[in-house]
Formats: C-alpha cells, sequence, structure tokens
C-alpha cells in the first residue's frame, strides 16, 4: 500500500518538475478535449464523418485481434495495430452498438501505432478499426460473438 503511494508521489513529482521546467505543457498530461460529436453518433458511416473522414479504404496493413467469442460482452479486449507509415490516429468501432465508436486513439509520431483495450459489446458485430495514417483513412474489421447473457448458453 505504501508503495502505491510512492509511486504516485514519484509519478506526480517527475510530471511537475517537467511542467515546470518547460517540457510538458498541462493539455499534454490531461485527457484530450471531449468531441461529442463523434461518441454521440448513431452510425458508423456518422462516427467516421465526425471524425473527419469521408472514404476509407480495406488495408492488409492494419489488424484488429480479439477473440473469435465473448462470453460476457461487458469487457471484450480488442487490439489494433498498424504498419502504414505515418499512422495519426486509431479508432475502435462497434457496428451494432447504439454508438459506434468505443475508442479513440492519437498516435503521436515516432511511436509504435498498436492499441489495446477493452470494449463494451451488446450483441455479436464487426468490430472495426479506422486508421489515419498520411490524411487517408483504412480500416480493418473483425467479427466478433458474443453470447448471450455471457453464459455460453
Amino acid at each position: 500500500m505504501n508503495q502505491n503511494r510512492r509511486d504516485a508521489l514519484r509519478i506526480g513529482s517527475i510530471l511537475s518538475l517537467a511542467i515546470t521546467a518547460g517540457l510538458l505543457k498541462p493539455g499534454d498530461v490531461l485527457a484530450a478535449e471531449w468531441q461529442a460529436g463523434m461518441f454521440d453518433a448513431k452510425t458508423l458511416a456518422d462516427a467516421v464523418k465526425a471524425m473527419g473522414g469521408d472514404n476509407y479504404t480495406i488495408s492488409k496493413d492494419v489488424s484488429v485481434t480479439g477473440p473469435d467469442i465473448a462470453e460476457n460482452g461487458a469487457v471484450v479486449p480488442v487490439a489494433v495495430s498498424s504498419s502504414l507509415p505515418n499512422t495519426e490516429m486509431i479508432a475502435v468501432l462497434v457496428e451494432k452498438n447504439p454508438n459506434p465508436l468505443s475508442a479513440r486513439f492519437n498516435i503521436p509520431a515516432g511511436t509504435e501505432a498498436s492499441v489495446s483495450t477493452r470494449v463494451k459489446m451488446g450483441g455479436t458485430s464487426n468490430v472495426h478499426a479506422l486508421v489515419k495514417a498520411d490524411g487517408k483513412w483504412f480500416i480493418a474489421s473483425k467479427e466478433i460473438k458474443v453470447t448471450l447473457g455471457g453464459c455460453g448458453g
């Protein structure tokens, strides 16, 4: 318990020093500005449009991984990776959810374009990975089956 407290204090001190030295701006450490239009979209096309995309192409350089069958739709692990050069953004969209956009990640230049998260799925659906690279939009998909009631039956 004391170790967790010490780690938190250590991280806080390092961030404070970096901000004071001008290496970081407070906005770099805090969550990005909320953009409700993206997450409030009701269709896949509306979510893509709200993110600034219009046309996208299917790409084998983008991969979506997750279970073939998820027994608990409340916590479905999904990972996305992109081998496209200059990947700027990765979004995870669940087609049949009431609000398709589940997660959106900005990828800083020079970092590996790979993310993993857990999404909530109301039922069997296609999970799409939308990637923006070099100003162009790419997509890959995987169907994940969700069992009823999360108990396999």
